[in-house]
């Protein structure tokens, strides 16, 4: 938003060192769901652009090129610790009740030690030589954050073997791309200053730095996977619009007044503004995301909602007639929250074999048997076969019976459709057709007696 409110260049780096996270599968679901999401860029992988190519492991040489120079500057040096030295040194600083962090030891090693190091074969890593001050990162909602130099030890930036750190790839990457403002999770706030002290041993001004509030589960937590679907993919598969998630997730942590809550994608770059960024956690809340995209499903034309339950049931292995998808949409499309949701109200049309819920089962108990017959024997005279006679002949017999609605019409929807959730059932039985409506009403007429 920010980047398309101003004319600016919205950029897709593929930040994939870290190989055991980053694979080819992780890395197309993020191309897939930012198209999906409408969320286009004008620089990155399959659209190129002059600064690339913009996947950091086909960067390699420029990482290592970069901590080369910094060695021979003296900004860096080889760093030969093994990680079960480095772990004793950071529990001994617990132990003396330090704050845990790299100790230097390599820093001020001779020639001689290097070299003994080198023919002993031991793996070597190479580190940033912080300059022992403190860093104030500025960051344009949040102000000024000042990091104590005790705080800020020597780090790794190209690890034994050979592949850069995120904190050198980013920074060099952010320099020679020439970007202008980073907008990224508050998290990363601590490898600013570090990020910074690489820009300026480069000889570059960084970038503006805006960090973004976490958004948190119910507990108050990190979003994780622990608070349930997490990925844009699952929401995908579950039925919610592209613009209802877009909209939501541009409401956590913004808001354009005290009243607005939906956007067009246009609408949103054209009133997003960083002044009314929130410094606080965003609370994710599945119910509201399922109420925007209930409206955005009330919203959208028929026939692509049509197409999208099409979808849905045949992903659940259930071959759905389009005509008659598209004949029901207009009876769930103001009950629904998401496609999948609306698609499990449908699926009775499609399904002979359909097995009645729990809830319809204890609807169709023995004492419904000779009412389910009754309606049967009703309903089978009618010419005409659709909603309007089908609920005169249903309102007459319960008027007869002194039957409740919900006594004489929900035994005949839990055997019409094998639920207690449905679209309404005069129309969802004209839709089904009188053969099948009244084969499944006998048949459970039978299976109660």
């Amino acid at each position: 938003m920010f980047a398309r409110h101003h004319g600016g260049v919205f950029i897709l780096r593929i930040e994939d060192t870290d190989r055991k996270r980053s694979t080819d599968e992780a890395i197309a679901i993020v191309l897939d769901s930012l198209r999906w999401l409408g969320l286009d860029w004008d620089e990155g992988p399959e659209v190129g652009g002059p600064f690339g190519p913009y996947r950091q492991t086909e960067r390699l040489d420029l990482y290592r090129e970069t901590a080369d120079r910094f060695v021979a500057r003296g900004a860096a040096y080889f760093c030969y610790c093994t990680p079960a030295e480095l772990e004793d040194r950071r529990r001994a600083a617990l132990a003396r009740g330090q704050t845990p962090g790299y100790d230097g030891r390599c820093r001020n090693l001779t020639e001689q030690e290097r070299e003994a190091f080198d023919r002993e074969g031991r793996p070597k890593a190479i580190r940033f030589a912080m300059p022992g001050i403190d860093t104030t990162v500025h960051d344009l909602i949040r102000g000024d954050t000042r990091f104590p130099a005790n705080d800020l030890r020597d780090f790794v930036i190209m690890r034994s073997d050979g592949t850069p750190t995120y904190l050198l790839a980013a920074a060099v990457d952010d320099v020679e791309m020439k970007m202008t403002h980073v907008i990224r999770g508050e998290d990363l706030l601590p490898s600013t200053p570090r990020q910074l002290e690489i820009m300026r041993a480069l000889g570059a001004d960084p970038p503006a730095y805006v960090h973004l509030p976490l958004i948190v589960g119910h507990d108050h937590q990190p979003l994780s996977k622990r608070h349930g679907a997490v990925a844009v993919e699952w929401f995908k598969e579950q039925g919610f619009l592209p613009e209802a998630l877009v909209n939501y997730l541009a409401l956590l942590g913004w808001s354009f007044d005290e009243t607005s809550t939906f956007f067009t994608k246009e609408q949103l770059v054209e009133r997003f503004d960083l002044g009314r960024v929130s410094r606080n956690p965003a609370a994710f809340d599945a119910q509201k995301l399922e109420w925007m995209n209930g409206h955005y499903i009330r919203e959208s034309d028929d026939a692509r909602i049509a197409e999208l339950l099409s979808e849905a049931l045949f992903a659940q292995g259930i071959p759905a007639d389009f005509d008659t998808v598209a004949a029901a949409v207009p009876l769930v499309k103001e009950r629904m929250r998401t496609i999948v949701e609306g698609a499990s109200m449908i699926r009775f049309l499609f399904l002979d074999d359909l097995a009645p819920d729990e809830a319809a089962r204890a609807m169709l108990g023995p004492d419904r048997s000779d009412y389910l017959r009754e309606a049967a024997s009703a309903l089978e005279k009618i010419e005409d076969w659709k909603a309007d006679p089908i609920h005169e002949v249903l309102q007459t017999l319960r008027e007869e019976r002194r039957l409740s609605s919900k006594q004489a019409f929900q035994p005949i929807r839990a055997a019409v459709t094998g639920t207690l959730v449905s679209p309404p059932l005069f129309e969802s039985m004209a839709l089904l057709g009188r053969e099948r409506s009244l084969e499944r009403i006998r048949r459970s007429a039978g299976q109660t007696s």
